[in-house]
């Protein structure tokens, strides 16, 4: 039997919260003075940020995504490499090789640009399976394999990957167990038309200005301490899974409309990362407690990537995104 999560000390935990979360408005100005609009976007990288959770980026080309992340980086005192995926990309290319050494008769280890605290995978849907699969192991358990040897990678380690959506050749589809690691799949969109006007004034402008850093490793390590103690209240936590069920049960749920469309639910995954990144989302928000806000507004990132569609949803036109938002109409906000 699940025991309760005991309240904190309100206060306390909002003292905290203030002053762990003051570098978050330090961080947006930084990221703006680059990057024009796409708030969502970097909300998004900053909940996996936090969290420790990877970020997949889908969009058309010239949407800002690599100098997004690229930005972001630039806002960290962290270790930074960018890995541009293509079809002749090898395993070794990611996470390194053996050497012999003729002097010694030896073999050593260089290690590949994996080794590092934030990764840039760009266009990841261009590498083939072998390299998919040496990516899967460093996502998931934080550590590769060269040769007969494992080696930890750095602690923190992210994943923040960006795929065109429109373009097939030369691309290879994310085996779904991949897909699944990834905490948050976020959709970029357009700017808007002021947006537009303003990139258009800035590229055409003097030099791109450049971030500097913000927070580092040690101030992270104490901010993802600070989000771990975010209260949740049991009925949010029970929103939580109601949501998630209803993707694997939507006719226990009431939503006898979409029986037939879905062939595969959220993983209970689904459930863990949900958590995190309302807990993240409210401390982006300086809030030491998650509402049903957060829930929504982090459920499309978290579920559009882990329901799977059957043929006749296709045919209907109905999406994953549709899904979601039916479910989060029905289920009852405590």
């Amino acid at each position: 039997m699940a025991t309760a999560q005991p309240a904190p000390d309100i206060r306390e935990l909002h003292e905290r919260i203030q002053k762990e979360s003051a570098f978050v408005d330090v961080l947006f100005q930084q990221m703006s003075s680059v990057v024009v609009g796409q708030r969502t976007m970097i909300e998004r990288l900053l909940i996996g940020l936090i969290t420790g959770g990877h970020v997949l980026l889908e969009g058309v080309p010239g949407l800002a995504k690599t100098l997004t992340v690229k930005t972001l980086a630039d806002c960290l005192e962290l270790a930074f490499k960018r890995i541009q995926f293509t079809p002749d990309l090898l395993p070794a290319d990611l996470i390194g090789t053996q050497i012999y050494q003729p002097q010694t008769q030896a073999f050593t280890i260089k290690r590949g640009p994996l080794f590092a605290n934030v990764i840039l995978a760009d266009e990841i849907n261009r590498a083939p399976a072998k390299v998919q699969s040496a990516l899967l192991e460093a996502m998931q358990e934080r550590q590769v394999t060269i040769g007969d040897e494992t080696f930890q990678l750095p602690r923190p380690f992210l994943v923040l990957a960006t795929e065109n959506p429109i373009e097939q050749e030369g691309t290879y589809p994310l085996p779904e167990a991949q897909v699944d690691r990834f905490m948050l799949k976020v959709k970029v969109t357009y700017p808007t038309r002021e947006e537009e006007r303003q990139i258009m004034d800035r590229v055409a402008g003097q030099e791109m200005p450049k971030a500097t850093p913000v927070i580092n490793a040690e101030q992270l390590a104490r901010v993802r301490e600070v989000v771990s103690a975010i209260y949740i209240d049991p009925k949010v936590r029970d929103y939580m899974v109601d949501v998630v069920l209803a993707t694997r049960e939507p006719e226990k749920a009431g939503l006898k409309e979409l029986r037939g469309f879905i062939e595969y639910g959220a993983s209970p995954r689904a459930t863990i990362y949900i958590n995190l990144a309302a807990r993240a989302h409210a401390f982006l928000k300086h809030r030491g407690f998650v509402t049903p806000d957060d829930v929504k507004a982090v459920a499309y990132d978290v579920l559009r990537h882990r329901i799977s569609m059957t043929y006749e949803a296709e045919a209907e036109g109905v999406t994953s995104e549709k899904v979601i938002s039916r479910i989060l109409e029905k289920i009852e906000v405590p």
